[in-house]
């Protein structure tokens, strides 16, 4: 609707300054929340990256699409009405029900797809999930599949929002993460564990010892990110207190943290499944007291919700097999 304004005796046309009673915009839904928050109409303004006063007509736009005031305008701090009380509920609803519509228009979309959505954390994607979609695919035919690789907070993430029917990743029974706390179902598919490892000098020993006092042990430590890292944290944080150690080198990934082991650069504990060829050659050895190695275990979670009927499928696939183990 364009709307014509009278300004110094002339006439001009405005698309933007207009409001019509029968139409509302979502943003004024911000607009009110933030002031509501400050009390002040100059520092909502602010908050809404606009002047003072398009802020007020867009304030007073609302409150005629309502029909009513939701501000007391007094001379001291700006006050919600009874009115804008109940309403400062209601927006938030509203705009916590928008910003839900993307995932759930996805869940849709995703329920009459026959592609199996996948999130799986990087060293999994590339060392336990090909031979086990084989092994499945010996039995019954899995179909297609999209897989993002990544570290285990972002699948989280993905799962949670809707957006993967599942998550491969590695668990440790003492740790609770995103997903257990969410409540999702998971199964045991398999078992790994994390090894202390350290290059190996040219006589096949461990170049850097955890028993050698005479220096500080060099460690590769995950980032704050990582799962591998979570589960270090809580589980080993005990026994490391005592030890004199130094961290030369962080990361998000096992995959980033190998090659830096492999040129000396310090200790590291790692998937088995990531390394077993170099332990296997000699390239990597053990190091540290048996205690410093942490079991764990390799977990598929589903979504809580209902997922299509190719996805239960292949649920109800693996559960039979993993109850069979």
């Amino acid at each position: 609707m364009i709307c014509a304004i009278a300004v110094h005796g002339q006439c001009y046309f405005s698309p933007t300054l207009c409001f019509q009673s029968t139409d509302m915009n979502l943003s004024w839904l911000d607009d009110f929340l933030a002031l509501a928050l400050t009390k002040n109409f100059s520092r909502a303004a602010e908050l809404r990256h606009m002047t003072q006063p398009a802020f007020g007509r867009r304030i007073r736009a609302l409150e005629e699409w309502l029909g009513t005031d939701l501000f007391n305008r007094g001379t001291q701090a700006t006050t919600l009405t009874e009115t804008g009380e109940w309403f400062r509920k209601v927006a938030q609803d509203l705009l916590a029900r928008v910003a839900s519509l993307p995932g759930e228009a996805q869940a849709i979309e995703a329920s009459s797809s026959t592609i199996l959505q996948f999130a799986a954390t990087h060293t999994l994607s590339f060392t336990f999930m090909p031979n086990w979609l084989r092994s499945l695919e010996s039995q019954q035919p899995v179909g297609a599949i999209q897989c993002v690789s990544d570290m285990l907070q972002r699948c989280e993430a993905l799962m949670l929002q809707g957006k993967v029917h599942f998550v491969l990743s590695h668990a440790h029974s003492d740790v609770e993460g995103a997903l257990e706390s969410a409540g999702y179902p998971s199964i045991q598919l398999g078992t790994d564990t994390l090894i202390p490892v350290s290059s190996t000098d040219e006589k096949g020993q461990a170049y850097h010892r955890a028993d050698d006092t005479s220096r500080p042990i060099h460690l590769l430590h995950y980032s704050a990110e990582s799962g591998i890292g979570r589960i270090m944290q809580t589980v080993l944080a005990p026994q490391m207190e005592h030890l004199s150690t130094q961290t030369v080198f962080k990361a998000h990934l096992a995959s980033v943290l190998k090659p830096m082991v492999l040129t000396g650069r310090g200790i590291a504990w790692l998937p088995q499944s990531l390394i077993a060829d170099e332990l296997a050659t000699g390239r990597l050895a053990g190091v540290g007291p048996l205690s410093w190695r942490i079991p764990l275990q390799i977990r598929l979670y589903r979504d809580r919700s209902k997922i299509n009927e190719i996805a239960e499928k292949f649920w109800d696939t693996v559960s039979s097999i993993s109850c069979g183990m």
